[in-house]
């Protein structure tokens, strides 16, 4: 059995040290193998049995806008890694080779289109993670997982073009979207068919009131 999971956790702050320790809670009941956390905060970290792989500080792009620990996109990991994989904006995406008892699999952690669905950076960020999608699926098992901006399974929030892109995207590349029959969500994991294999994918979800972050967190436990 393996948990990947992932959590846009809406940029927490030292000021919000009890919903920090919520966030933290909520994580360590999920007890995922493999966590993706977007929007998120080092001050937000799930244990210590997981090794962290962020994005970069966003300081370096907006010193007045972000604080020193945050970050878009980190990815927590109870496995070792094997290699790092550069995305076309280290900023925003990361993605690491791991080594999984199932087998290598490069995870790529991400936030498509940071100001929504609804702009033209939009268009421009998608075109680009899929060629980094393509890029790295070439050489092995990937998985995609984080803040798509995008749900499929309704009309809760999506662009018909970019929720296009990313189904002929993933149909090519032979990826199964786990998470798009979850009502009301934008938050995806996103795996290689040949990784999968006979495992069966079960889905499960949490903070659906949303006090804790304006997303709900999704998590896929292959068994």
């Amino acid at each position: 059995m393996m948990k990947i999971a992932t959590w846009n956790v809406e940029r927490p702050s030292d000021s919000s040290k009890t919903r920090n320790a919520k966030i933290i809670d909520a994580l360590k009941e999920v007890d995922a193998d493999i966590l993706i956390l977007t929007e998120t905060n080092a001050i937000i970290h799930p244990g210590d049995e997981y090794s962290p792989f962020a994005t970069t500080s966003l300081l370096l792009l907006y010193e007045s806008y972000y604080k020193v620990d945050e970050n878009r996109t980190t990815i927590w990991s109870k496995y070792a890694a094997s290699q790092y994989l550069e995305t076309y904006d280290g900023f925003t995406s990361i993605c690491t080779g791991i080594k999984t008892p199932l087998g290598d699999l490069n995870v790529y952690g991400t936030v498509i289109g940071i100001h929504g669905n609804r702009r033209e950076s939009f268009d421009a960020d998608l075109n680009k993670q899929i060629g980094d999608w393509k890029r790295i699926c070439a050489g092995g098992n990937i998985c995609v997982a984080g803040d798509f901006n995008i749900s499929f399974g309704d009309n809760y929030y999506y662009t018909k073009d970019g929720r296009q892109k990313i189904n002929d995207c993933f149909n090519e590349l032979k990826i199964e979207n786990m998470t798009e029959r979850i009502p009301e969500n934008i938050d995806h994991i996103a795996i290689s068919m040949s990784f999968l294999k006979s495992l069966k994918p079960v889905t499960s979800v949490w903070n659906q009131d949303k006090k804790l972050s304006d997303h709900i967190g999704v998590c896929v436990t292959l068994v």
